[in-house]
């Protein structure tokens, strides 16, 4: 198979979803790799280090699309990408399909076959766990006064508390937010609705660190007193309400700051909207807001070592077995198939933009097969109804 890398082109984004290592592996197995030219640079992954290991460098994205089977990259497909997409052509990427309705009109167009790469990780996307720390470091940056906070430290000193730090969410994002925070001294409440996550998380963080069902009453009980929400909540899709609303800000501090990991319009906090590396923070109320919808885009190098390699099973078994029996063998996978041949098959897409689609099993031929792998649903968005996926 040739499999074609992209060079990112949304703005502040430089992660690779391979590295040389990757790509000298599917090399080694008989395959061929193209690389778009300085794809990997500004992540430390310059093209000579893919020349090394087999790969060939490509010089642009035209070449890419043109000449690949499969086309790999971190971000979604942007609308110069669209018309350059061929049919039958297998794409990997985190398309976002549900709230990215014109990328899937697109996709579906040309008959390409997507997956989507936030759906297919059996472990969490270490993508994630990046995005928890370096979101809390970035909230602990901007509550410095010469960054727009309120001039509070994150760790206590000599006569002067630290910050009070509200986590939501005791995922592997709100665990490695809770790291990060607990670790710099700071008074960290870790809020979730599992108690079992809830317990473990009082075995392996520190005692500055306490717990709390998540709930907006509770939220409501401690708000006068934090400095920073850090939420790391992935909020359903079709839920119209929020954990913090605009309503709630009136009780915090002036100053004090929310950075939203998950970065959902619409999602647990009401006033979140995306920003970029270049302009982090909007303010609201007197409560800024830090709403980077890429944060691992900032340590590209250490990001891309990791998400490539938690990818790479995926990209293996694609090539070496065929869409059928990779999707057969791995449950992550065949839930992620978001369009094949022109039909819809990813479910929350189909629930949330209200259009008819099958399921992966129906599509790929496997609704009867008995050694399927199995992995859970992928959101709570579920359709009741006859007809979509």
């Amino acid at each position: 198979m040739i499999i074609g890398m992209l060079k990112e082109i949304k703005v502040g984004e430089s992660r690779v979803v391979m590295t040389p290592t990757e790509a000298g592996e599917l090399c080694a197995q008989g395959h061929t790799v193209f690389i778009q030219s300085k794809a990997g640079e500004q992540a430390g992954f310059e093209d000579e280090a893919y020349v090394k290991v087999g790969a060939e460098i490509k010089p642009d994205m035209k070449s890419i699309y043109k000449e690949s089977d499969m086309v790999v990259k971190v971000k979604e497909i942007e609308p110069i990408e669209y018309d350059l997409v061929r049919e039958g052509q297998i794409i990997f990427t985190c398309i976002h399909p549900a709230s990215n309705r014109e990328e899937v009109d697109a996709l579906l167009r040309k008959k390409a076959i997507a997956f989507t790469a936030e759906d297919t990780h059996r472990y969490g996307s270490p993508n994630c766990e990046v995005a928890g720390k370096l979101g809390a470091l970035m909230g602990v940056h901007h509550l410095l006064s010469i960054n727009g906070g309120r001039g509070q430290l994150i760790c206590g000193i000599g006569g002067a508390p630290g910050a009070n730090v509200l986590v939501l969410g005791a995922g592997i994002v709100g665990k490695g937010a809770t790291q990060i925070v607990s670790s710099l001294g700071a008074r960290v409440t870790l809020m979730d609705i599992n108690i079992g996550v809830l317990r473990q998380s009082e075995e392996i963080f520190p005692k500055n660190v306490h717990t709390m069902i998540s709930n907006q009453q509770n939220i409501k009980k401690i708000l006068p007193d934090i400095d920073m929400i850090i939420n790391c909540v992935k909020w359903p899709k079709h839920r119209k309400d929020h954990l913090v609303t605009r309503d709630m800000l009136k009780v915090m501090k002036k100053g004090s700051v929310i950075v939203d990991v998950s970065a959902d319009v619409g999602g647990a906090i009401e006033t979140y909207k995306p920003t970029t590396h270049d302009h982090p923070t909007f303010v609201v109320d007197g409560v800024v807001h830090y709403g980077v919808d890429n944060i691992p885009g900032a340590a590209p190098h250490t990001t891309s070592i990791a998400y490539a390699a938690s990818v790479f099973p995926h990209f293996q078994s694609i090539a070496n077995n065929g869409i059928e029996e990779a999707c057969r063998r791995d449950g992550y996978l065949r839930r992620s198939l978001t369009v094949y041949k022109g039909i819809l098959t990813h479910e929350e897409t189909s629930v949330i933009q209200d259009r008819e689609g099958t399921t992966p099993e129906e599509v790929l031929g496997l609704i009867d097969c008995d050694e399927l792998d199995f992995a859970p649903k992928a959101t709570t968005t579920i359709s009741k109804n006859k007809g979509r996926c």
